[in-house]
């Protein structure tokens, strides 16, 4: 008790030097006591990197940067949040109170400080379902439970599990959002209406090349939505300032200027009472709980909305060098939103690529950009409708094309095939498979590819057999699992077929010897010693790891891939477990 602790010395000095000069005198008294070894003492630490307060990122941001970021990220959101809401068999007003709360209120929360949230084309066709199943009505209450659910899971801490990704799943992901993305687009790009499924809308493409050429308005469309793609890829470019205003606000001023001319006749915008299309649930929703497969949505709902969200995190902490996200606090911000948007009857949100891409691209840095999406999508569409209305629809359609485009990203297929072409196919396996399918059963085939080809890598095995005329060897080295068992089956059957009166299997030089390929060995040692003919020698691995005692005279491991061996007895031959264990003779 008489000295102090190491540490005490050096909170005391750091404490004059931190308080010296005039700001001590006229801060406040410092504290004395107990107090003094407080974290809180010492000099105010830095706010951590993984989470820092909103006041601490917009000291480091360049505020006219997020304010343009926000409204790049305004721009795409707006005709997703539309179009999602139309394909989702929803009222469009719906969309646009589920991007107000993205932004609103999973925007102010932590997470992930880029990554803006809103209604998801990957949940269109969930939803829509469950609109055609359970009513409109029934969809607020299945989201708010869904949203319950999520704050659940990331409280028992579920949500870091979703790193677990790989970067060519994830790349692979990326891609496969923005191909269709593209492509979808190309038909509202021409004020006409995509077919349906991706890949439908791929096999539309010349029809709809020929329709445009036929129709005057729609080539005015397409010809003002062909020069937003034109203006997005060579706005930066631009000598400055001038290059500092988005290329999407160009865009969108001169698509208005255009559609405002008169014999101009392409689609605008078109959004109704946004207050009047908030429902709140009640107890004949709440009672519509007891329906088996209203709880089998809210589970799917759930889960996916949960996969995408955090699959949508690993991909954008890719595109940025700022803070990371936090996954369970991510989880816990898309529960909040979601249980949000189920009291006010609005569609399920989720993380959406596209918007959080345009976020990043566009500069931002903070969450101030994406919280003030939120606030743009409230004013317009509460205060200024029929401003919105002179959006032309085709200049929307352009700014998602680009940012499809930048989704897409061929020059990474190029990079990863010089790098690693197993990684490559990964990659191109996961685009094809989301392009195909849907998101989520895309990003699962693509995580059963990645998998696969990390147990082909990790189940190189080399087969050597020699003979001298009495004794066939067959010697195996490095890792021996259930994948090289073809291999492995193989290799025995030559050397029952030796026709020597000894045979000996040296495992010594493998690293790892599952249970299904001991099995197979073991089965090869029973049908060999049934003939009577030939004798086996079994020379079992040798790891480095447990070194023999020096008293010993035949050292062996005492298990195998986990499994017991038999000690050395008599002559050093053990039989056991149908094995004949032998010393190595090279000893």
């Amino acid at each position: 008790m008489s000295s102090p602790s190491p540490t005490r010395p050096r909170a005391r000095h750091a404490r004059p030097a931190g308080r010296s000069g005039p700001r001590s005198a006229t801060g406040p008294a410092a504290p004395t006591g107990p107090a003094t070894t407080a974290p809180s003492g010492a000099a105010t630490p830095a706010p951590p990197k993984s989470a820092p307060g909103l006041a601490a990122e917009l000291r480091g941001a360049h505020l006219g940067t997020e304010i343009t970021a926000s409204f790049v990220v305004f721009l795409v959101a707006l005709p997703l949040c539309i179009g999602v809401a139309v394909a989702s068999g929803a009222p469009p007003e719906l969309g646009i109170v589920s991007g107000i709360v993205g932004g609103l209120v999973v925007g102010l929360m932590r997470g992930s400080a880029l990554q803006v949230s809103g209604p998801a084309a990957g949940l269109a066709a969930l939803v829509a379902d469950a609109v055609l199943d359970h009513g409109l009505a029934m969809l607020g209450i299945i989201v708010l439970v869904s949203g319950l659910l999520q704050i659940g899971l990331a409280l028992i801490r579920l949500g870091r599990m979703f790193q677990a990704i790989s970067v060519a799943v994830v790349q692979g992901m990326l891609a496969g959002i923005g191909l269709p993305l593209m492509i979808g687009q190309s038909y509202v790009l021409a004020d006409a209406k995509a077919p349906g499924t991706p890949v439908e809308n791929l096999l539309g493409l010349p029809r709809l090349v020929v329709t445009t050429f036929a129709t005057p308005d729609a080539l005015v469309a397409a010809a003002l939505g062909t020069v937003t793609v034109v203006l997005s890829f060579l706005w930066k470019k631009v000598p400055g300032p001038v290059n500092r205003v988005p290329a999407a606000l160009v865009a969108v001023v001169l698509g208005m200027a255009v559609a405002a001319l008169p014999g101009v006749g392409i689609r605008t915008l078109q959004v109704g009472d946004l207050l009047g299309s908030v429902h709140l649930p009640g107890p004949a929703q709440l009672a519509g709980l007891a329906d088996p497969a209203v709880i089998a949505t809210i589970l799917t709902f759930t889960v996916i909305a949960s996969a995408e969200s955090l699959f949508t995190a690993a991909a954008v902490d890719r595109m940025h060098s700022g803070p990371r996200t936090r996954y369970n606090m991510e989880l816990f911000s898309q529960g909040v939103g979601n249980t949000v948007c189920g009291v006010l009857g609005a569609l399920p949100m989720t993380a959406v690529v596209a918007r959080s891409s345009a976020n990043v691209q566009a500069g931002a840095r903070t969450r101030l950009s994406r919280t003030l999406h939120g606030l743009w999508l409230l004013a317009f569409a509460l205060l200024l409708p029929g401003l919105l209305a002179l959006i032309p629809v085709t200049v929307l359609a352009g700014v998602l094309v680009h940012s499809g485009w930048k989704l897409f990203a061929p020059e990474q297929f190029r990079l990863l095939w010089r790098q690693d072409r197993g990684e490559a196919v990964v990659m191109g396996v996961t685009t094809l498979a989301i392009f195909g399918t849907a998101l989520l059963e895309g990003v699962l085939i693509g995580l059963a590819a990645g998998t696969l080809l990390a147990v082909l890598r990790m189940s190189r095995t080399t087969v050597r057999q020699t003979s001298d005329g009495e004794t066939a060897v067959l010697t195996l080295a490095g890792s021996a699992t259930f994948v090289r068992l073809p291999q492995l089956t193989e290799a025995l059957e030559r050397l029952a077929a030796a026709g020597t009166p000894r045979v000996r299997v040296d495992l010594t030089a493998l690293t790892h010897l599952d249970h299904a390929c001991r099995t197979r060995i073991d089965e090869f040692v029973d049908q060999q010693r049934r003939t009577g003919t030939v004798r086996v020698e079994l020379l079992p691995p040798d790891p480095s790891t447990s070194p023999p005692a020096a008293a010993s005279p035949l050292p062996r491991p005492d298990r195998v891939a986990g499994i017991p061996v038999p000690p050395p007895a008599g002559d050093g031959d053990r039989t056991g477990d149908g094995f004949a264990w032998f010393a190595d003779p090279r000893r």
